[in-house]
C-alpha cells in the first residue's frame, strides 16, 4: 500500500510524451511553451506543476497574477495578465503558445453562468486561431447521450463544442466525479458520509456514476498536448469502477473506519431542495453545490475509452474508487493539500486591493485601529495569527462567528464553513472562512480581504511589531496592531458600517485581546522548556 500512495507525477508514466526537463531539473529553453488559464482554481493550480515536471514551458494565465504569488511555482512559470473573455488581452497572452489549456468556467456564478460561459470560449478560441496556437485541451463533464441536461453540464457540454469548432485542433476530456483532496464533489461526499450516519436523500443516489481520480486527471491533461495534429475531438475518461452515489459513500465510509451508513432514498428532493440540504451539512455553499447535484441526476458513465490510443494507462493500471479515496485522505492528513475547490474565488465577491493612498480619492475608508503590547515573542505571536479560523475559529464571541457565517450562507456567500486549506501555515490567495488572503508579510503582516456578502469592500488586518531593537523579533513584548478597514457602497454600506461598529469592541477586541492571551501561553510554555532543570 506504501507503494500505491507514494507521490507520483504525470511524467512518470508518460517518457514517451513529454519533452522531459534539463539536466537542473527544470523545463529546456527551447521546450514548448503551454499556456494555462484557471490556474487559480483547483485543477489548474495541481496542472502548473505536472506540466513543468513533464519538461514543458509555462505560461500562467490570470486576471490578477498576483495571486498566484503563494504557490511553489510560481517562479518557474511566466505569469500573464489577462482576462480570457477580453479579446485583446487573452489573444496577447496566448501568442507564442504551442499548446492552450482551457480550465475555465462560471459554476455558480448565477442565473447568467451559461451566456459567460459561451461568450469567454467563443473569445478565447478565436484568439487561439489566430495566435497560432497549435491545439487547445479543455476538461468538460462527461454526460449521457439524448437526455435533457442540467444547465451545467449543457453549457460545459456547449463549451466543448464552441473550442472544436474554433479551428484550432482540440481535445476535450469528460470526466464525471473527480476523487481527490480538496475537490467539491470529494468535499461534498465526504463530509455528508462523515456527519450523517443515518440519511434520507435524493433517488439520484442510485444512479451509476465513473468516478475518476485526480491523479488521473492530470495525467490525462498532460498527455494530451502530445496528440497529432488531426485528432480534434472529445473523450470520455473515468476510473476502472462504476458505482452508485450510495456505493460512494459506503465505500468512504469503510476507507475511513466509520460503521456503514443507512441511507434512504425518497422522491420528493429536488436538485434544489438537494443542494440547500448540502450546503447545510458541508462546506460546499448552494451556489456550488446545486450545479453539482444537478448533475448527479443523470448517470454519468464513460461509452469509450478511446483516450488510450493517444495516452495510454499507466503501468499499473488507472486508480481506482477506494485508492484514490486513501490518497485523498492522506494528502489531508498529511497536510498536503496543494489546491482546494475554495482555491478559485467566489464570483462576485470584492476582488480590489486595500487602497494603499492614506487619501484615498476613491471615497469614504473606515478604519476601526487597535493596539496593545503581548507579553510574548513576535515568533509566538505570529504562529497564532497565522492559524486564525477554520478549526481554530476566530478567538472571540464564537456565536456571533457562527450566526454571521450563517447568514452569510443564506444569501449566498461562503459562509464559515468553507475552512482553510492548511491549519497552521497560509499563503497569498488561501481562503480562510468567508475571507480570502490579499497580503502576507511571514512573521510580520497577514491582510485578509472579506468574500463575505457585504455591501461595500472589508479587510481585516493582523499587523506585528517587536518593541525592542535588535533582540526584539526573539523577545517579548510585541505589538499587535489590528485593523479593520470598510469601503462602503452607497447609502446601505454607510448604514452597514454604523450598525455593526458598536460591536467591534466585542468582537475584534475581544478577538485581539484572546489572540494575544493564546500568544502568551504558547510563549510561556517555550519558556518552560527551554528553563534548565531547577532553573526560575
Amino acid at each position: 500500500m506504501a507503494q500505491d500512495l507514494a507521490p507520483l507525477h504525470a511524467a512518470d508514466t508518460l517518457a514517451d510524451l513529454v519533452p522531459g526537463v534539463g539536466e537542473d531539473g527544470r523545463p529546456r529553453p527551447d521546450a514548448p511553451l503551454v499556456a494555462v488559464t484557471g490556474v487559480t482554481g483547483y485543477v489548474g493550480g495541481r496542472l502548473v506543476p505536472e506540466l513543468l515536471a513533464a519538461g514543458y514551458r509555462v505560461r500562467a494565465i490570470a486576471r490578477n497574477p498576483d495571486r498566484l504569488r503563494g504557490q511553489t511555482w510560481y517562479d518557474d512559470v511566466e505569469a500573464v495578465k489577462a482576462d480570457a473573455s477580453e479579446p485583446e488581452q487573452i489573444a496577447k497572452a496566448l501568442d507564442g503558445a504551442a499548446v492552450a489549456y482551457y480550465l475555465i468556467h462560471a459554476l455558480g456564478s448565477g442565473r447568467k453562468f451559461e451566456s459567460t460561459d459561451r461568450h469567454t470560449a467563443l473569445v478565447f478560441g478565436q484568439a487561439a486561431r489566430e495566435a497560432g496556437v497549435g491545439r487547445i485541451v479543455y476538461l468538460g463533464g462527461l454526460y449521457p447521450e439524448g437526455e435533457d441536461l442540467s444547465p451545467h453540464l449543457a453549457s460545459r457540454t456547449e463549451v466543448g463544442e464552441i473550442l472544436l469548432a474554433s479551428g484550432v485542433p482540440t481535445t476535450v476530456l469528460r470526466a464525471a466525479v473527480i476523487i481527490g483532496s480538496g475537490s467539491a464533489s470529494f468535499e461534498m461526499m465526504r463530509y455528508l458520509t462523515e456527519r450523517l450516519p443515518a440519511m434520507t436523500v435524493p433517488r439520484w443516489v442510485e444512479n451509476r456514476i465513473q468516478p475518476i481520480a485526480i491523479r488521473d486527471v492530470l495525467r490525462y491533461l498532460v498527455g494530451s498536448a502530445a496528440m497529432p495534429s488531426e485528432v480534434s475531438r472529445g473523450f470520455d475518461i473515468g476510473g476502472p469502477d462504476v458505482l452508485t452515489y450510495r456505493d460512494m459513500m459506503q465505500r468512504y465510509a469503510a476507507a475511513e473506519g466509520l460503521p456503514r451508513r443507512v441511507i434512504v432514498g425518497v422522491g420528493v428532493l429536488t436538485p434544489r431542495l438537494s443542494s440547500l440540504w448540502v450546503s447545510l451539512v458541508t462546506p460546499v455553499p448552494s451556489g456550488l453545490a446545486r450545479p453539482l447535484v444537478e448533475s448527479l441526476v443523470h448517470e454519468v458513465v464513460c461509452d469509450e475509452h478511446d483516450i488510450a490510443a493517444f495516452v495510454p494507462d499507466p503501468p499499473t493500471g488507472l486508480v481506482g474508487f477506494d485508492l484514490a479515496v486513501r490518497l485523498a485522505l492522506q494528502r489531508i492528513q498529511e497536510l498536503k493539500v496543494s489546491t482546494r475547490w475554495s482555491s478559485a474565488a467566489v464570483t462576485g465577491a470584492p476582488s480590489d486591493p486595500l487602497p494603499t493612498d492614506p487619501d484615498w480619492a476613491g471615497g469614504s475608508l473606515y478604519v476601526d485601529e487597535r493596539r496593545i503590547e503581548v507579553d510574548a515573542s513576535p515568533a509566538a505571536l505570529w504562529r497564532v495569527i497565522e492559524a486564525v479560523g477554520g478549526e481554530q475559529g476566530w478567538y472571540s464571541w464564537g456565536l456571533a462567528w457562527r450566526v454571521r457565517g450563517i447568514m452569510d450562507r443564506l444569501v449566498g456567500g461562503p459562509g464559515l464553513r468553507r475552512g482553510r486549506r492548511d491549519p497552521r501555515h497560509l499563503v497569498v490567495d488561501d481562503a480562510v472562512d468567508f475571507w480570502r488572503v490579499e497580503t502576507i508579510e511571514p512573521g510580520k503582516l497577514l491582510r485578509l480581504r472579506a468574500e463575505m456578502k457585504v455591501p461595500g469592500l472589508a479587510w481585516l488586518e493582523l499587523r506585528v511589531d517587536p518593541v525592542n531593537d535588535g533582540e526584539g523579533w526573539s523577545n517579548p513584548p510585541t505589538a499587535f496592531s489590528h485593523r479593520a478597514l470598510f469601503h462602503p457602497r452607497g447609502l446601505v454600506g454607510q448604514l452597514y458600517w454604523w450598525t455593526v461598529y458598536p460591536f467591534h469592541g466585542v468582537v475584534f477586541g475581544g478577538m485581539q485581546r484572546n489572540i494575544a492571551r493564546a500568544a502568551e501561553r504558547a510563549e510561556r510554555a517555550r519558556t518552560d522548556q527551554v528553563r534548565p532543570a531547577g532553573g526560575r
